[in-house]
């Protein structure tokens, strides 16, 4: 079973996530490709416009189960090891997913005023057309 993470290759907090992920999974479960990769979103009919609303996961063996945004945040997190526990616990308490909504949504918005935006976008060396770079920055 393997997932496709649609990242902000720009966005350095996306990067920095999506570094940590490839650490801690090294290709296993997820693959990987940027909001800019337009030629491969246009396959899974993804526009820019849908990008604007946040990361995307894919299930690889079934594209059409799709998360987006805090969803897909939270579906990688109950991917990883004993994340389940973690995710479980924060939707049980009350209001907790709420305001995780809004503040996925607030940093989404912000993300280059607060983290700053790269000079070149970010390709994994674990990326989901196999064309990706070994030797990555």
């Amino acid at each position: 079973m393997s997932y496709y993470v649609i990242y902000d290759g720009n966005c350095n907090l996306c990067v920095t996530l999506v570094q940590f992920l490839e650490t801690l999974d090294k290709g296993k479960l997820f693959l990987y490709t940027s909001m800019q990769n337009e030629q491969q979103l246009t396959q899974w009919g993804i526009t820019s416009q849908d990008c604007q609303q946040g990361m995307i996961l894919i299930d690889a063996n079934a594209p059409e189960r799709r998360w987006q945004g805090s969803d897909a945040a939270e579906e990688i997190g109950k991917l990883l090891p004993m994340g389940s526990l973690f995710v479980d616990a924060y939707r049980a308490l009350p209001g907790m997913k709420w305001a995780g909504d809004r503040f996925y949504e607030q940093i989404r918005d912000h993300r280059y005023t607060l983290f700053g935006k790269r000079d070149t976008t970010y390709q994994s060396a674990y990326c989901v057309d196999g064309g990706c770079k070994i030797g990555h920055d």
